[in-house]
C-alpha cells in the first residue's frame, strides 16, 4: 500500500509499505480521506529521535472497515466510521469515567495515550489497522468532513464544552489563532454558546473567514490589541480565552484580558511559558483565573461533534489534496498557504 512515512528524522515520503492485518479486536479501514496539520509538519522537521522512524502518519482518519479482526462485534465491512485519537485502556478509572485522554493505564503522567500518526502507525496511507473501541459511526458525511471531526474539531469542542457554565448570554469568549482549530472553535462556539465572540490572527485570510460569525475580529499585530478586548469587554474581561498558539505574546494577551474567575485553555503547542506570581498584587493572572493545558477531547465529545456535523451545524473548511500529492499540502501548509484544514483523499 501507499503511505506517508517518517523514514528517519526530517526525511517524510510517500513509500510503499506492506498491507496492515487486524490483530484481535482490531479493525482494517481502508481510509477514505486524513487530515493533515501542524502536528504533523512539527514531526517531519523534528530533528531527533522524539517519534519513532518508520511511523505512517496522520491521526486524523476517515475510512471504510474493509474487515475486522478476532472478537470484534458491531462493525462490519463497508461500515464507515472516524478514529478517536487517543487510543486509551477503556478500563481504568479514568476511562470509566469517560476521560479516555487522560487514561492512566496507557501512559505515564506527563506523556498522553498512544495517538496514530504520533506515536504509533496513523492513516495517511491506504489502509490502517485500528482497535475497534476507537471507532465512531460516520455514515452521510462526507470524508473530507469527517476526517477533521477527530482533531481540528475535536480540540476546541473539548475546551468549550468543558467551559460552557461560564459562556452565558452575555459573557465574551476570546480565541486566538483561527488555523484549523480556531475557525472550527468559532463554529463549535456559535452552535453551543450564545456567548460574544472576538477572534485574533496575524493573517487577514483566516480572519474574512470567520467574518460574520464573530462579534470583533482583531489582527494579532494590533498595537492596542489588549486595551480593545478590555474595551469590548467594559474592562472586565473575557469569561474564556481559548489560545490555540501558545506562544509568550499570546499567553500574555491571554492572561491580560481574561475576567476575574474566568479560564485559560491552552491548546496551542508554541512552547510559551507564562509566569505565576502568588502575590496580591500579581502582574498576569486576575484573582479566580485558571490556566489549564487541555489535551484532545473524549469519546462523548467525538459522538456529539458528529451529530453537529450531521445536523450541518458546523461546517468545517476544507482544501482537498489528492493522495499522491500529499508532499505538496505538506508545502502548502507549512508555508502558511492553507485557510481551514488541509486533507488527503484517497
Amino acid at each position: 500500500m501507499k503511505a506517508i512515512q517518517l523514514v528517519r528524522p526530517t526525511v517524510v515520503e510517500l513509500r510503499d509499505l506492506p498491507q496492515p492485518k487486524p490483530a484481535a479486536g482490531e479493525v482494517l479501514l481502508k481510509v477514505t480521506a486524513a487530515g493533515l496539520c501542524h502536528t504533523d509538519i512539527s514531526i517531519q522537521h523534528e530533528e531527533t529521535s522524539l517519534f519513532p522512524a518508520g511511523l505512517v502518519l496522520g491521526h486524523e482518519i476517515a475510512g471504510i472497515v474493509d474487515s475486522v479482526g478476532e472478537g470484534v462485534t458491531g462493525w462490519a465491512p463497508g461500515d464507515a466510521a472516524i478514529v478517536h485519537p487517543c487510543w486509551s485502556c477503556g478500563a481504568c478509572p479514568e476511562c470509566v469515567a469517560g476521560r479516555q485522554n487522560a487514561c492512566r493505564r496507557t501512559t505515564g503522567r506527563l506523556a498522553s495515550p498512544p495517538t496514530p500518526g504520533v506515536s504509533v502507525n496513523g492513516g495517511m496511507a491506504e489502509y490502517v489497522a485500528v482497535p475497534a473501541r476507537t471507532l465512531i459511526a460516520a455514515d452521510g458525511l462526507d470524508p473530507a468532513v469527517a476526517a477533521v471531526l477527530p482533531d481540528a474539531a475535536l480540540v476546541p469542542y473539548h475546551s468549550i464544552h468543558a467551559t460552557r457554565d461560564l459562556l452565558v448570554p452575555g459573557s465574551t469568549l476570546v480565541i486566538i489563532g483561527l488555523g484549523g482549530l480556531g475557525n472550527l472553535g468559532v463554529q463549535i462556539a456559535r452552535a453551543l454558546t450564545a456567548a460574544r465572540i472576538v477572534a485574533i490572527d496575524g493573517k487577514p485570510a483566516a480572519l474574512q473567514a470567520v467574518e460574520g460569525s464573530v462579534d470583533l475580529a482583531l489582527p494579532a499585530d494590533a498595537a492596542d490589541l489588549e486595551q480593545r478586548i478590555l474595551d469590548f469587554t467594559g474592562g472586565q474581561g473575557a469569561q474564556v480565552v481559548l489560545d490555540f498558539v501558545g506562544i509568550d505574546a499570546t499567553l500574555r494577551l491571554a492572561a491580560g484580558v481574561v475576567a476575574r474567575y474566568g479560564a485559560i485553555r491552552v491548546p496551542g503547542l508554541g512552547e510559551g511559558t507564562l509566569p505565576f506570581e502568588a502575590r496580591h498584587a500579581a502582574q498576569y493572572l486576575p484573582w479566580g483565573a485558571s490556566i489549564t493545558r487541555p489535551y484532545s477531547g473524549t469519546y462523548q465529545d467525538l459522538v456529539e461533534l458528529v451529530a453537529l456535523a450531521r445536523q450541518q451545524r458546523i461546517k468545517p473548511i476544507v482544501r482537498r489534496y489528492p493522495f499522491e500529492d500529499a508532499m505538496q499540502a505538506f508545502e502548502d501548509l507549512a508555508a502558511g498557504k492553507i485557510v481551514g484544514r488541509a486533507v488527503l483523499q484517497m
